[in-house]
């Protein structure tokens, strides 16, 4: 489905464009995720380096860690072996989440 092949979207399904559409949407959120955490290696190594974490450090920190923390089912899941297969069994989860909070 690449913008130079404009006769294959029409021979796609739509739930199959639509599962594309929201695999793209999910890979861009956790780059997106990954790329702001980019800061968290230099403010980790500070304490170990002999300097101390200044408040606004502490706070870059606790940031960088709940942005971690939001990706975390995301990367276990792919670590995993095995992780492909277990992909449906993910989605069906995440839902069930879904559901109970509304």
């Amino acid at each position: 489905m690449t913008s130079g092949e404009p006769g294959l979207a029409a021979t796609v399904p739509p739930w199959w464009q639509q599962l594309f559409a929201s695999q793209r949407r999910e890979v861009r959120r956790v780059l997106r995720e990954l790329i702001a955490v980019r800061g968290i290696m230099p403010l980790l190594m500070k304490s170990r380096n002999g300097e101390s974490w200044t408040p606004q450090d502490k706070s870059l920190l606790l940031g960088h860690l709940r942005r971690i923390t939001h990706l975390s089912p995301y990367l276990f899941f792919l670590i995993l072996p095995g992780s492909v297969v277990l992909l449906p069994i993910y989605a069906w989860w995440l839902d069930r989440r879904l559901e109970r909070r509304r």
